[in-house]
């Protein structure tokens, strides 16, 4: 009996001994699955360091001669935006999608959204609200004077130039598209906050409307079922969304075409992600074979 029990103690011990060697083995041939690479640039505009999460295209190399078409993307923390448009960036450029070409993508890490994507209200409970509101005219000068040309002297780009923002971001881009239209060649722009300052920007003039404007842009405005917004004065989502589409037509621009998509489907937590999907087809559409 006591020999029955070594030998099924010894045995035991064995299978212990090669499982945890195994599980080892199996360990060390793990290895991080690394999607993109950390940046991160000193602003003097903002006074602050800030983190560029960056997705280079597959065949990427530093020495070749091609140059990539850059995707900015608001709100692009790794835990935000970031991961799940880089998978619809991927994905629309493999070569049997074709839908995109390959492109750089540059998430602009969050650090305080409210004051950098808003401009001054003069709604008294917002500003009492939102204490740090009321910046985006740094945030902007920060695209254009500092990250725009930091990225174009480090990474291989050419002037293809997109900015993807969502919500307080699409409020953002929209300015952009307001008054410094030439910042990029594409906008998409989703669930746009047109509501802050009782939707001011709606009021504002702009760059294109001059009849010598003659910068070629693409704008993707795009809206759900959203209701209410968090406003005193009563808007609605979808209709403010229109009117700043309404708004960009109205200057009848030949060198600015404007597309405006209504989601109903989705709502303003699950919009984002194929708003963008669509997005890239209206900016990117492919030649019809005949």
């Amino acid at each position: 009996m006591k020999k029955i029990f070594v030998l099924t103690l010894l045995l035991f011990s064995t299978t212990l001994v090669f499982g945890q060697k195994k599980s080892s083995i199996e360990t060390n041939r793990s290895k991080p699955f690394v999607l993109g690479l950390i940046d991160e640039i000193q602003s003097k505009v903002l006074a602050e360091k800030r983190i560029l999460n960056i997705y280079l295209p597959e065949g990427y190399q530093q020495s070749d001669t091609i140059n990539y078409p850059v995707i900015y993307l608001l709100d692009g923390s790794a835990d935000e935006d970031f991961v799940h448009i880089v998978g619809l960036v991927q994905f629309n450029s493999f070569e049997w999608v074709n839908q995109l070409p390959k492109s750089i993508v540059v998430g602009i890490a969050t650090v305080d959204r409210k004051r950098d994507f808003t401009f001054p209200t003069s709604i008294a409970r917002d500003q009492k609200s939102y204490p740090t509101t009321g910046h985006s005219d740094h945030f902007i000068s920060f695209i254009e004077k500092e990250l725009e040309p930091y990225i174009q002297s480090k990474y291989k780009t050419n002037n293809n130039k997109t900015i993807i923002g969502q919500s307080l971001g699409g409020l953002l881009a929209a300015e952009i598209l307001i008054k410094k239209p030439t910042l990029f060649n594409r906008y998409i722009i989703i669930s746009p906050s047109i509501w802050w300052d009782n939707g001011s920007l709606l009021k504002e003039e702009s760059k294109i409307s001059d009849g010598n404007f003659n910068q070629h842009i693409k704008v993707y405005i795009a809206v759900g079922k959203e209701g209410l917004t968090p406003t005193e004065i009563p808007r609605v989502m979808e209709v403010d969304a229109n009117l700043l589409t309404e708004k960009i037509k109205s200057y009848k621009s030949k060198n600015v075409k404007v597309y405006f998509d209504f989601l109903p489907q989705e709502n303003h937590a699950t919009i984002m992600h194929q708003a963008v999907s669509n997005a890239f087809k209206f900016l990117y559409p492919i030649a019809k074979k005949d």
